[in-house]
Parts: structure tokens; C-alpha cells; sequence
């Protein structure tokens, strides 16, 4: 492992630079892009999303692109094997559709179409951090472990979705074949380091917004409301679904909270609303019998974060 530093930036593009980045500020901030203003959100930091089913979007631009209609299993199963029980449900399905994907911070998160090396699909999710930058838990854009010959390794591609809303595609398409890991998950496959980002060749989060990131002590953590969204693969394909709730605990790497996901949300972020901004704190990655759990947003992961949006 280089330097022996599992958080040593790795990038499938061949003399991509992987020094680690001089220390920077603690919070890097959100953005909500250019059209229209934010939801709202509640007063202990959740976001206020009704009940009901509101009206679906239906207004592509007038260049159609195509969403892809195919049931896919989750990425996690590519290095982890099924079940979908990595990400779960904890009794009552919590989960909300959000339907219209057109606002912020719902348009900042991406369904991700992932074509892996031996030409498999998967399908997973993404959170735009800048223009050009998304990102995702690690083994989204690196595969370990899979057991099935020609699959290990970074991913060919990754077609990137943001606000998809089933069919709807309003912000188009953009496909990726840039990515970023580091060297604790593509050498090893450490669940600890499973994180890693989509780098596309435009600049849409620039009209989508993007979300904010930062590190904050066990005590601030313990006290927060989390909020994650999602493209799920138990619910119609493409369509996004959300969950909030109080985190129920954190080590030093990790961050663990009873909030109800499903196989197809890895990679989405793990955020916090933070003087009015949306504020990621974890890498959705991981499930268990009682909470499903993120990579946590250290100094470390958000040094590299915030190097990989530049």
C-alpha cells in the first residue's frame, strides 16, 4: 500500500497525480445551482417532504435522452454477492418518493448506470460535490472480490443521471469513464475506506447544485439529524426515494443511523442541513440487522473530496 496510508488518492487514469493535498478548511460548502429556489426543510434538520404523491415531472428537453428501463441488481452485490440485505430496511418502510426530482437538493443526487469491466450493468447512486464531480461509495467505481473472472478492477463506465425520475430524464445524461478510490479500498477492499468519486467531462452540477461536506466531532454527529435519498432497486426503476433520521452512533471512520435504504443506494450521501446548507457527512455504503451505516467523512476523506472537485 503507498506510504502505507489507506486514504491515498488512487484514479484509473493512467499518470494521474495522487499526491495527498496540504490541509485545508474543515467545510467545503453547497451550491443549489441556477434554477429555482431549494425545498424546505424542518427546524431539526430533515427534510420536508410530504406524504403524498405530488405531480411526477414530465417535461424532458426537447434532445430526448433514453433512460434505461432494465431491472439491474445493486453494485454492492458486484464485490459483496447477494443479498440486497447490505442495505435495508429496519420494520416500517420510512422511505418517501420524492417526485419531483427537478429541485434542490433532489437534482444533485444521480441514478448511476455502471458498466463494469466484463460488461455486467449495476446500477447505484451519486451526489454531485462541484461542476464536474460527483461523489460515491467505492465500490461503485472500483470492484473487489467478485469471484467472476474479468469483473475486479474499475469500472468501464458509468452513466450519470441526475434527478432521474423513472423515464424522466430532466438534466440529460452524461456518461463517465474517470474515476477516484483510494488505495485502503482498491488494495484491500476495507469497508472502513469504501469511497471514491465519478469525475464526467462537463460541467452540470453547475445547474443541478451540488452538496457541501464536512468533518465534525463524535458529539456534533451524535446530536444531528441525518437525511439520505436514493435510487433504490426494490421500487420502480429510476425512481427516487428518501429517509431522515437522528444518527444512532459513530466510530472513528464510520457513521451509523436507523434510516431505510435498499440495494441501489450505494454512494449516496449521508448529509446534514448546516446553517441553511446541505452538508455531507458520510458515504452511504453498508446495511446491518440494526443500522445501516456510511464511510465517514474525516479530515482525510475530505481533503481528498475536496482535491477531486477542483
Amino acid at each position: 500500500m503507498p506510504n502505507g496510508n489507506p486514504h491515498t488518492p488512487v484514479s484509473n487514469q493512467p499518470g494521474e497525480h495522487t499526491t495527498v493535498v496540504p490541509e485545508q478548511p474543515i467545510l467545503e460548502g453547497p451550491s443549489e445551482g441556477v434554477q429555482g429556489k431549494p425545498t424546505p426543510f424542518t427546524s431539526d434538520g430533515l427534510e420536508q417532504v410530504p406524504g403524498h404523491t405530488r405531480t411526477a415531472f414530465d417535461a424532458a428537453p426537447p434532445e430526448t435522452w433514453v433512460a434505461p428501463t432494465a431491472v439491474l441488481p445493486d453494485i454492492g452485490q458486484a464485490s459483496f454477492g447477494p443479498p440486497d440485505a447490505l442495505e435495508t430496511v429496519h420494520g416500517p418502510d420510512d422511505r418517501v418518493q420524492i417526485t419531483d426530482t427537478t429541485v434542490y437538493p433532489w437534482r444533485a443526487h444521480a441514478s448511476l448506470l455502471i458498466t463494469a469491466a466484463d460488461n455486467s450493468q449495476w446500477i447505484g447512486t451519486g451526489w454531485f460535490i462541484g461542476p464536474h464531480t460527483l461523489a460515491t461509495a467505492g465500490h461503485v467505481v472500483h470492484i473487489k472480490n467478485s469471484g467472476v473472472p474479468g469483473r475486479d478492477g474499475w469500472v468501464k463506465s458509468i452513466q450519470v443521471m441526475p434527478g432521474r425520475n423513472g423515464t424522466a430524464l430532466p438534466f440529460g445524461s452524461v456518461t463517465s469513464t474517470n474515476f477516484r478510490s483510494v488505495t485502503g479500498w482498491t488494495d484491500t477492499g476495507d469497508e472502513n475506506f469504501d469511497y471514491g468519486a465519478i469525475i464526467i467531462p462537463t460541467e452540470l452540477g453547475a445547474t443541478t447544485g451540488w452538496f457541501g461536506f464536512g468533518v465534525w466531532p463524535d458529539a456534533d454527529l451524535l446530536k444531528t439529524s441525518a437525511n439520505i435519498s436514493g435510487y433504490p432497486g426494490d421500487q420502480p426503476p429510476g425512481t427516487q426515494w428518501y429517509d431522515g433520521r437522528g444518527i444512532s452512533s459513530v466510530n472513528p471512520l464510520k457513521v451509523f443511523y436507523d434510516i431505510d435504504t435498499f440495494g441501489g443506494q450505494s454512494g449516496s450521501a449521508v448529509y446534514r442541513i448546516h446553517n441553511g446548507g446541505r452538508y455531507g457527512i458520510a458515504v452511504h455504503a453498508y446495511g446491518g440487522a440494526v443500522t445501516n451505516s456510511g464511510t465517514r467523512i474525516t479530515k482525510a476523506v475530505h481533503d481528498n473530496l475536496l482535491r477531486w472537485k477542483a
